[in-house]
């Protein structure tokens, strides 16, 4: 056969892909940071309210210890789990700053809180198993949960209840095909935070369904607004410790979005089932990253508290500044960088605008604000704002939005 045929014929192959990719649905999130970027590459004056990661810089201290990691010759593979002393660094951040006490082969670093949700997901979730997940959520859950091909039980939480969610409707979403439930206090992206009392009634419910793991996701523990101390599930309700993971990392509270350095601590067993899932995947993320991640953890808090105190401010702007537009309800924000006003008398009052998709069209295209529609986050008819952008921003922002709807 000629050149010319083979050519012929390979052009004319059609590209199978794995049903996992398939069903995996492209991301609001993305296509409103490609427009935000299309417009504002065009000169427009974008206000970006979409962002997930803080706008701080990473602390010096970091930095610096991650240049003396690279003169020290740390370039070269590492364990699976991490480098020791990033674990004892993982272990001493758990007991205290949440009076959690794991054995060294109870935790594991991973390539971002992701992959750590991602490794527990793939290792404990079989073809059709149930994995609930409170509404709104981040959308990687449901993503993670496709690819392991399991049953995705939404889990309501509403706004007049705080987006809390509440025991008896976890009650009803479990069944015995249940295997993981998913809790993220504080929230992405309501901005909530669950409060001990709150956690400690879902702990009750889940007492009564001994075959199902909690997720705990404590990836923005430090960013609280409340004054109140932190609490995950295994704080009000140790005896899930047994069937709990962890999930935590560095980006977020350090501002350390692209080191990617993320851990889990759960039981010993699943553990090193999840580090063998990890050694055909990724194996390891960066021997630098790793010993920036441990200067980060026994570091201390006071960068850490000090960003928190400024996002405190930014979130009471972003509250201030939404209670003079009478057309959006919004719960001030708790915790996160975010927070999740319900724009539905917005939508019903714009001629051409049906729902919150084409409202983050409008919002780009008419006022220059960048936020992301809440159906992203199984939450239609709301948006999330995010707060990490600088308060000049967020000041401007809001004036749009009160010229255009107060």
């Amino acid at each position: 056969m000629s050149r010319q045929g083979q050519t012929t014929r390979h052009a004319d192959h059609r590209l199978r892909v794995a049903r996992r990719v398939e069903d995996l649905s492209g991301s609001s999130i993305f296509r409103i940071n490609a427009k935000a970027e299309k417009l504002a590459g065009q000169g427009r004056d974008i206000l970006r309210l979409d962002a997930g990661e803080p706008d701080f810089d990473t602390p010096k201290h970091i930095i610096d210890a991650a240049k003396q990691a690279l003169d020290h010759g740390y370039t070269r593979y590492t364990p699976v789990g991490g480098l020791p002393s990033l674990k004892d660094a993982i272990r001493h951040k758990f007991k205290r700053d949440n009076n959690l006490y794991f054995d060294d082969d109870e935790v594991m670093h991973s390539c971002g809180a992701k992959q750590a949700l991602f490794n527990t997901c793939m290792t404990l979730l079989q073809p059709m198993d149930e994995i609930v997940i409170p509404s709104p959520h981040w959308g990687t859950y449901p993503s993670i949960s496709k690819i392991a091909w399991a049953r995705i039980v939404n889990a309501p939480t509403y706004h007049e209840h705080g987006f809390v969610l509440r025991p008896e409707v976890l009650d009803e979403c479990l069944s015995d095909r249940s295997r993981i439930v998913v809790l993220n206090t504080p929230n992405n992206p309501t901005g909530q935070v669950w409060s001990r009392e709150a956690l400690s009634a879902l702990g009750e419910v889940l007492l009564d369904y001994p075959d199902v793991f909690v997720v705990s996701d404590d990836i923005y523990e430090h960013l609280r607004y409340t004054g109140e101390p932190y609490a995950n599930i295994l704080n009000v309700c140790p005896s899930l410790k047994e069937r709990t993971v962890v999930i935590n990392g560095v980006s977020k509270a350090y501002a350390m979005t692209g080191w990617r350095v993320g851990f889990a601590a759960g039981p010993s067993h699943l553990i090193a089932e999840m580090q063998q899932l990890q050694g055909q995947s990724t194996s390891h993320t960066a021997a630098v990253s790793q010993k920036a991640a441990q200067a980060a953890l026994d570091g201390g808090l006071d960068t850490v508290h000090d960003m928190a105190s400024a996002l405190s401010n930014r979130a009471q702007q972003v509250a201030d500044g939404l209670a003079e537009i009478g057309a959006i309800d919004c719960h001030p924000a708790q915790g996160s960088f975010y927070c999740l006003p319900n724009f539905q008398r917005v939508i019903a009052s714009l001629d051409g605008v049906d729902d919150d998709q084409q409202l983050g069209d409008w919002l780009l295209e008419e006022l220059g604000i960048a936020m992301v529609p809440g159906s992203a986050f199984n939450a239609p008819g709301h948006m999330r704002l995010s707060f990490a952008a600088g308060s000049e921003t967020l000041g401007n922002a809001l004036e749009r939005l009160q010229h255009a709807f107060a």
